[in-house]
């Protein structure tokens, strides 16, 4: 291992994320490229620095840094070097020359031990002399902990709010509980905090320890889509994670109750524990849907002659769909739900001629940019996503430390909806946090009218608030059952009912919309899906083969979708001198790619311009499955532009790529909202739990006019027959049981 000392000319590159750095050390005349963790040191600092040396194919010999230690500077050119560094502000060449000439050689213990004496400076006043005083102690302070947390593998930006969080008392933070930092915050979970308090030498009994572990299996169970959790689940994942005792949980769970951190709940004799959060969340949507639940008075003759008198038009409806829209009018909750085909836009849109006919003010929403988009287009109405109806910005959104996304709308109940009626669309997709903060934007005598499907697959995020509605027996529902004429001619439509009724399907190939080919090798499997995609569904559905959607019940193996869209991306978007690439982690995004964003952000800024590059809308809130295309990538600049939508387009600093995948294929689960022309499903083989009959269901109702499964039949025969689901632990249902 080679060891040199010299001072920082240049900071080439930084990750502010992870500390990585690139800069150009000068030792004596020579000058050494170093590169590696170096997060804590700045241009004009003196350093060691020991590592070894390896040749760059381009750059040539590096010293790779195993460890940085900074170091006073040992002359006087050194010392004006530092201060002048802009290391300290307000401080430049001229005043670092006068600070040297005064103190000399002992100029470094003055700033350290004595920096009042600055003061004696012409040109620094006292008060100035305490600021590069205070300035100096905490880049020390600062400096110190971060090589502190460092060896706990802690990121920079980690390690940062840390240290913002608790200062020096960190120390002691880690020495007593460092269980702590998992509950103060975001980004410190229990896996860290437990190796933090290992090395740190606590107990794996403390009572700190199993607290913390049984919060973080309830956060980890939001993340499963669970609000709550059987204790007896609980205490046996527990017992797994921390390996601790009956008697040990017991405890830990007292104190947790006595904190209000969680809350016991006893549902059918069986006791539910809570995050604090999830359950007054459900608490509290449960109470707002009370209240809105009214009886309006109606002319039920004048709802008849209205249905009469537009059925005499254009537009018939059948019984179920003539309660329907009597129900929507009468009644402050109502929920309209049915398979596809059964016309519940058809019967949106009467419930919309009615209300437009007396003057009543109306918003349209849906969970995501692709289900608002098909509900404009349905209805002929603007419909916006649910967080911008609400008015979500930048400003208003923190991240807990539970892991939960903690928001702030414009619209509240401080500052209503104002509108008469509000309807919902895809409300399968809405969790239980969204819909609560949707509830306390709107008042008692607002009609909310709650149109999904109940046999789809739930939220991704915690909850099944559309199931749990449903089920409690509270609510007005009407269920279309009727499959009307022009939808019955399309078997996927017929096969969709007949999947979810758990009747087998005809694979015989003799449909105009719905086709099987038996592969049972997954390499033969994988060239049939790229062939289809790529030659032979466009022309047939009258699409572009990036419309063209392949879904796969996993993530990972062969007929996983991150494989398949390695080899999806090799076929439609190849490597052309003409377009730009940015490698990233196992792969790569390239310009013209089909990407999707898969985590909720709602901080990031999207704007709309027109073919003149005029500005005409803007927003905020990229979200969990939203599909675009990469129009741009800028090595320079470390961005990447992504068209969301054919309109919105979105900026994205190299460090957010993360929140990015490419979406050629995608899982089933991430389809929720979507509709696509054409539907290609390689099905094989996998975990039972997850190949059931709710999965096979939601994936063929993406078509619009094709689904094509590749694979086994006894494999789309089994998933028909299993109709055991994941099942959901939450307390929706029994809170609006319980309501008044």
């Amino acid at each position: 291992m080679e060891s040199i000392e010299g001072y920082v000319e240049k900071i080439l590159f930084r990750n502010e994320e992870n500390g990585y750095t690139v800069m150009e050390l000068v030792c004596g005349k020579d000058k050494v490229t170093c590169f590696g963790d170096g997060a804590y040191i700045h241009e004009g600092e003196y350093a060691q620095v020991k590592g070894t040396y390896v040749r760059h194919p381009v750059y040539g010999m590096q010293l790779k840094i195993s460890e940085l230690v900074p170091q006073a500077p040992k002359d006087r050119a050194a010392m004006e070097r530092y201060l002048s560094s802009g290391a300290i502000k307000g401080v430049g060449l001229a005043l670092a020359a006068r600070i040297v000439d005064l103190f000399q050689e002992d100029t470094y213990r003055i700033l350290e031990e004595e920096p009042e004496r600055l003061a004696e400076v012409h040109g620094i006043s006292l008060r100035k002399a305490r600021e590069i005083g205070d300035q100096l102690a905490e880049q020390r302070e600062l400096r110190r902990a971060m090589l502190f947390l460092q060896q706990y593998g802690i990121s920079v930006n980690l390690a940062v709010k840390i240290y913002q969080r608790y200062g020096e008392a960190l120390y002691e933070v880690i020495r007593e509980n460092p269980y702590k930092m998992a509950e103060d915050i975001a980004g410190v979970g229990f896996k860290i905090a437990d190796e933090i308090a290992k090395r740190a030498g606590i107990a794996p009994d403390s009572r700190f320890r199993v607290c913390c572990g049984l919060t973080y299996l309830l956060q980890q169970a939001a993340g499963e889509g669970h609000t709550c959790l059987p204790k007896q689940i609980l205490f046996e994942r527990a017992k797994e994670l921390l390996q601790a005792g009956e008697e040990q949980l017991e405890d830990a769970m007292m104190s947790l109750l006595l904190e209000r951190k969680i809350i016991c709940k006893e549902d059918g004799g069986e006791p539910y524990v809570y995050y604090a959060r999830a359950y007054f969340t459900e608490l509290s949507a449960a109470r707002l849907l009370s209240e809105l639940n009214c009886t309006f008075p109606v002319d039920e003759t004048k709802i008849a002659s209205f249905l009469k008198k537009e059925a005499a038009q254009d537009m018939e409806l059948d019984p179920l769909q003539q309660e329907a829209v009597a129900k929507a009018i009468e009644k402050g909750v109502f929920i309209l739900t049915g398979g596809p085909g059964t016309g519940k836009t058809t019967t949106i849109n009467m419930m919309i001629r009615y209300f437009i006919r007396e003057k009543m003010d109306f918003l349209l929403a849906a969970p995501t940019g692709r289900a608002a988009k098909r509900m404009t287009e349905a209805t002929g109405y603007e419909a916006k996503t649910i967080h911008r109806m609400l008015e979500l910005s930048a400003e208003n959104y923190s991240a807990d430390s539970d892991g939960q996304d903690r928001l702030m709308f414009g619209h509240d109940d401080g500052n209503p909806l104002e509108a008469d009626v509000i309807i919902i669309d895809e409300m399968s997709m809405v969790d239980i946090f969204l819909m609560e903060a949707l509830l306390r934007a709107v008042v008692p005598g607002t009609r909310l009218i709650l149109v999904g499907d109940e046999n789809q697959l739930p939220s991704v995020g915690p909850g099944t608030v559309l199931k749990d509605m449903i089920a409690c027996g509270r609510f007005s529902v009407v269920r279309l059952t009727h499959i009307f004429r022009q939808a019955a001619q399309s078997d996927i439509v017929t096969n969709a009912h007949r999947i979810n009724s758990g009747q087998q399907i005809l694979l015989d190939n003799k449909s105009r919309d719905f086709f099987f080919l038996q592969r049972t090798d997954p390499e033969v499997i994988i060239q049939a899906v790229v062939y289809l995609v790529e030659k032979k569904l466009p022309p047939y559905v009258d699409a572009k083969p990036f419309d063209i959607q392949v879904l796969s019940p996993m993530r990972k193996g062969v007929l996983g979708v991150e494989n398949l869209n390695a080899m999806l991306q090799a076929r439609l978007n190849p490597p052309a001198p003409d377009k730009q690439e940015k490698e990233y982690r196992d792969g790569r995004f390239r310009q013209g790619d089909k990407v999707m964003q898969i985590k909720n952000n709602y901080q990031l800024e999207w704007e709309v311009r027109n073919r003149f590059g005029i500005l005409v809308d803007h927003g905020v809130g990229v979200f969990n499955g939203d599909m675009g295309i990469v129009s741009r990538i800028d090595p320079l600049d470390e961005t990447m532009t992504v068209l969301f939508d054919e309109c919105r387009e979105v900026v994205y600093p190299f460090r957010l790529l993360e929140e990015l995948e490419l979406a050629y294929a995608v899982t089933i689960h991430k389809s929720q909202g979507s509709e696509y022309p054409a539907v290609v499903m390689p099905l094989l083989s996998g975990p039972r739990m997850l190949f059931n009959r709710n999965l096979l269901y939601t994936a063929v109702t993406r078509a619009k006019r094709c689904v094509t499964i590749v694979g086994d039949r006894h494999t789309v025969q089994a998933m028909i027959e299993n109709e055991k689901e994941q099942k959901r632990y939450c307390g929706l249902s029994a809170r609006l049981k319980e309501a008044p």
